[in-house]
Order: structure tokens, then sequence, then C-alpha cells
């Protein structure tokens, strides 16, 4: 999921060089949600971790 976060990151980055603002908001907008989603997946995999004795 991180991998699909950096994806959307690029394709904003080169869609606001290139000077599509819209194509950029979005595709932002869709790599943030895909990271925060990637974050809490990863809290709650290591408090899983931590919760049955084993390391991350």
């Amino acid at each position: 999921m991180l991998g699909w976060a950096l994806v959307f990151l690029i394709i904003a980055i080169i869609a606001g060089v290139l000077g599509f603002g819209g194509i950029a908001g979005a595709a932002a907008g869709i790599a943030k949600i895909l990271f925060f989603i990637f974050l809490v997946l990863l809290i709650v995999a290591a408090i899983s971790a931590a919760v049955r004795g084993r390391a991350p």
C-alpha cells in the first residue's frame, strides 16, 4: 500500500510540473489517504505483534 501511495505522489508531482492542477490535487489526495491507511495498518500490526509477544 505504501508503494501505491508513492506512485500517486509521483503522479501528482509530474502533473503539477506539467500544469494539470486538478489531476495533481486528486493524485496528491489519494496518496495522502493511502499513506495514512498504511500508517494505521502498521500501528495495528505492531500492537498485534506486541500483544502476541513476537518481535515486529
